[in-house]
């Protein structure tokens, strides 16, 4: 998510006066970034050869790290771990850890429209993009911020993105992201929003890879349990196999 671009302010009541893009970003992530979070959840994949779903727990500390482990019979076992920049595979039948590393980053998650990067989130937004508050739209009847977000360095898995957030709620209601050369290459569509412990949160999520025809991918979370305790142990690459 990335962009630059002269800043128009619409106003629908008072709340756009003074509100920073910045800000903004920093209200989105109070919603979506916790200090520990327990959840379960699946995707549904839809592309030319039909439907199939994966079904998974995960846990998560922070902007940085995740552990997630497939649980549907095909890929029982199987994981994924984020630890700072680094993302590991494990998988039980091998009893191997695979670093990913470069281009392995943007893999497909299971054939879905989720790259390891997507689906194990990144850091603080505002550390790696600059962001401009281009105006406002409204998505599904709601009355949104767009903003235009624009990477620090060339090394961010999107060059540039634009999303649209909830004016009220401050949760992404829509975002599209874009590569180096300003191709759309992949765009997000929140479909449902949950209240959890005070936060607002998306719960579900589609998922479209432009560079894909037929694709989409439907992100589900079903259960999610804020602050929960966790053993920080589970986020080093040594414990995967356990």
């Amino acid at each position: 998510m990335r962009f630059t671009i002269a800043i128009t302010v619409f106003v629908f009541g008072a709340a756009v006066w003074g509100m920073e893009p910045a800000e903004i970003v920093r209200r989105m992530e109070e919603n979506t970034v916790f200090k520990t979070a327990s959840y379960e959840g699946s995707f549904t994949i839809t592309d030319s050869f039909g439907s199939r779903q994966k079904s998974f727990k995960a846990q998560s500390m922070g902007t940085d790290r995740m552990l997630v482990e497939f649980t549907n019979p095909e890929e029982a076992g199987q994981k994924i771990l984020r630890s700072g920049d680094e993302i590991y595979l494990y998988y039980p039948e091998a009893e191997e850890v695979i670093r990913l590393q470069g281009s392995g980053l943007k893999d497909s998650v299971m054939g879905s429209d989720l790259s390891y990067e997507d689906f194990t989130g990144e850091k603080n937004l505002l550390d790696i993009y600059t962001v401009a508050l281009e105006g406002t739209e409204k998505v599904d009847g709601r009355d949104c911020y767009v903003l235009r977000l624009t990477a620090k360095k060339k090394q961010i898995a999107y060059a540039q993105a634009r999303m649209w957030v909830d004016a009220e709620l401050f949760v992404t209601r829509k975002a599209v992201y874009f590569s180096l050369s300003g191709k759309p290459v992949k765009e997000m569509e929140v479909k449902e929003v949950q209240t959890v412990s005070g936060r607002h949160i998306p719960t579900s999520i589609q998922m479209r890879d432009l560079m894909r025809k037929n694709s989409g991918t439907a992100f589900q979370i079903r259960k999610i349990a804020i602050d929960a305790k966790i053993d920080p142990k589970i986020f080093s690459r040594e414990e995967l196999s356990w």
